[in-house]
């Protein structure tokens, strides 16, 4: 169907009605560019959360990442990464793909318009104007055909009046009306032949009109109208076929959260609690039951969980200083000692080992610095227009001495790594860890310089006191050389090698003389004659006190 033929006579609906398309174009543009504004939006908001939940570099957070659910859930936050990247493609392609070639094609639907209801006009306004002088013709005819009417009408009265007395004047009013007449009558001719033209003329006019011009304009408006909505079309496909684009990554996105959720394992992330807080301790032994209904000979005790009088020094005061159960021991909240001595045997082996590992990286670091400038330094040997190859040495030399002096941290705190895993003795300077025994030759009190807690068998500590604490209580505790008399007596269970200071190497199925019981630090202090004593795990030997014998 054509709008030429159809609305031939609905110019100005045609006119409206193509305006409407033009806004209503407009307005869908709009909602594009609405949603593209969404779509960046809602992208930007994504990024800020991922960006939110990341782990901070150099922060307590990054150890939790060693728990697969944690590990997950940053693979998650960079999915979420990619995820709002992909709704900034989309607002990228509305723009690009629907914003601004709507934009361009209705700047081009106004123009086409505005030329094609210019000609409709143009067309229009010259059929009235055709019509206006067919209608000026023919009143004009009308008016001459009234006018030659009236002059016949009065010549035949003139002629026929029988009022008339003279000849003279009769005759040349007759004549004179008739020439009227007569004149009239061929201008009513005339108007008759103009309008008869005219006529004629606008018959041609209007049907070129209607079924040529007006057709012809009103088909290209048609044209004009059925691109816009197929562009409108296309655009809405477009729409859809932005976001279904970008589905597979949208999909892979997803399935990465999926695959990381996946990756959660319990059992690792629980075995890794135990990795991370275990200490290497062993559980405490059995609380042995004081009974002070008899009198006991033995000395003090510095456990809350044993007050035995010190048998032989009745007038010594008892130590202020109270031993504490391990599970109870509050650890040092400063940066502590920098061979990680105030750690757990377990931990201070992995804070030491992630040290070194540190260490390492630092070092290949200097020498991949040190290996380009040396690279630098060739090309400059064999092209100096370049540069000048003593200009690097400076630079050398001092990667040297960082490398050097990154060595010299290594090899110490291998030492340390070294005694934790048993592979060394323990030192006796202070930076070493070492327990607070005396000399067992002569039970003098230790040397300030000495960390004075004792250590577990694999070299831990299981208190921490200040120094001059530990020295007033040792003082008080040792400040004669009077041997400590026995309590009881032991047999050991399991063989041991006392290499940290203060220590005891014994024998399997040795009987020693108990001096000193356990004060809830795991070690037990014991005499194999008058002249060698000290201290054994606990957990190696079984006891039998005085008045009170119990396992």
């Amino acid at each position: 169907m054509s709008w030429g033929t159809e609305l031939w006579d609905q110019f100005d609906n045609l006119e409206k009605h193509t305006q409407w398309g033009i806004e209503f174009v407009e307005r869908y543009t709009k909602f594009v560019k609405e949603r593209s504004e969404i779509e960046i939006s809602y992208a930007k908001q994504i990024r800020n959360l991922s960006k939110k939940y990341q782990p901070k570099k150099n922060s307590k957070e990054d150890e939790e990442y060693k728990y697969t659910s944690c590990r997950a859930f940053l693979s998650t936050l960079n999915e979420l990464n990619d995820y709002a990247g992909q709704h900034e493609v989309i607002a990228e392609n509305l723009t690009s793909q629907i914003i601004c070639e709507l934009t361009r094609f209705v700047q081009e639907l106004k123009a086409e318009r505005k030329s094609h209801f210019h000609d409709g006009r143009k067309a229009q306004q010259h059929i009235e104007n055709c019509w206006k002088q067919l209608e000026s013709s023919k009143r004009r005819f009308e008016r001459d055909c009234k006018e030659a009417d009236r002059a016949q009408q009065y010549f035949e009265k003139m002629d026929a009046d029988i009022n008339v007395t003279k000849a003279d004047v009769e005759k040349r009013s007759s004549l004179k009306a008739r020439q009227q007449a007569q004149m009239r009558h061929q201008m009513a001719e005339d108007s008759k032949n103009e309008y008869s033209a005219c006529l004629q003329k606008f018959n041609q006019e209007q049907n070129e009109h209607y079924y040529t011009l007006i057709p012809h304009i009103f088909q290209r408006i048609q044209d004009m109208e059925e691109r816009r909505i197929q562009k409108v079309g296309e655009s809405m496909k477009t729409f859809a076929e932005v976001d279904r684009q970008v589905l597979p990554i949208v999909g892979k996105c997803l399935d990465g959260m999926t695959k990381a959720a996946e990756s959660i394992e319990p059992k690792s992330d629980s075995n890794q609690v135990i990795e991370s807080y275990k200490s290497g301790f062993e559980p405490p032994g059995d609380v042995e039951f004081e009974d002070y209904s008899q009198p006991m000979k033995r000395t003090a005790s510095d456990t809350s969980l044993s007050n035995s009088r010190n048998e032989g020094k009745p007038d010594k005061p008892i130590s202020k200083s109270k031993g504490k159960l391990w599970p109870f021991i509050k650890k040092n909240k400063g940066s502590g000692p920098e061979d990680f001595s105030h750690l757990p045997p377990e931990q201070r082996r992995k804070k030491l080992q992630a040290k070194i590992d540190e260490i390492n990286k630092d070092i290949q670091k200097e020498m991949d610095q040190r290996e380009a400038l040396t690279k630098m330094k060739d090309v400059y040997l064999k092209n100096p227009q370049m540069g000048d190859p003593s200009s690097v040495d400076p630079r050398l030399a001092e990667i040297s001495q960082n490398i050097e002096k990154l060595r010299l941290e290594l090899q110490k705190f291998d030492g340390w790594l070294a005694e934790v895993e048993g592979r060394m003795p323990v030192r006796s300077d202070s930076s070493k860890r070492q327990s607070g025994m005396f000399e067992a030759q002569n039970n003098a009190p230790v040397n300030n310089n000495c960390a004075q807690d004792r250590e577990s068998p694999d070299g831990s500590y299981t208190e921490e006191r200040s120094s001059e604490a530990q020295v007033k209580e040792f003082d008080d505790e040792f400040d004669d050389e009077e041997p400590l008399p026995t309590i009881g007596t032991c047999k050991v269970l399991y063989p041991f090698e006392g290499q940290n200071e203060g220590t005891i190497s014994v024998a399997e199925g040795e009987v020693l003389h108990v001096i000193e019981e356990d004060k809830g630090d795991g070690w037990t202090r014991v005499r194999r004659n008058d002249d060698e004593e000290g201290y054994v795990p606990t957990s190696y030997v079984e006891v039998f006190l005085e008045n009170t014998k119990d396992s």
